[in-house]
């Protein structure tokens, strides 16, 4: 959870960081994305479900809900593909990421 908190500060700065969901959520132009910690895995939440079938397309294996990816302990994360489902949630131009 917390390599995954810190990819998303490193990667959006500009991030407004809050606890809004009773999680670490972080916004952008009232977007946002949120990192929750359960007993044996650790899900990205998302503002629409629509951000979430590019990633489950390339790594059929992993574990979704509707606007969540959840990834269990074991879980290898392709972190430059969820770097881009994390952009598209917060609606980040390309120019901005680099």
């Amino acid at each position: 959870m917390e390599g995954l908190i810190g990819r998303i500060r490193a990667w959006f700065p500009e991030a407004r960081i809050s606890m809004k969901y009773k999680m670490p959520t972080f916004e952008i132009g009232g977007n946002w994305v949120a990192v929750g910690n359960r007993k044996s895995y650790v899900s990205l939440y998302t503002c629409s479900e629509e951000h979430i079938p590019p990633y489950v397309e390339k790594h059929p294996a992993t574990r979704c809900g509707k606007g969540c990816i959840n990834f269990r302990d074991r879980d290898e994360i392709d972190f430059e593909d969820l770097k881009e489902v994390i952009t598209h949630a917060l609606d980040v131009k390309k120019e901005q990421m680099n």
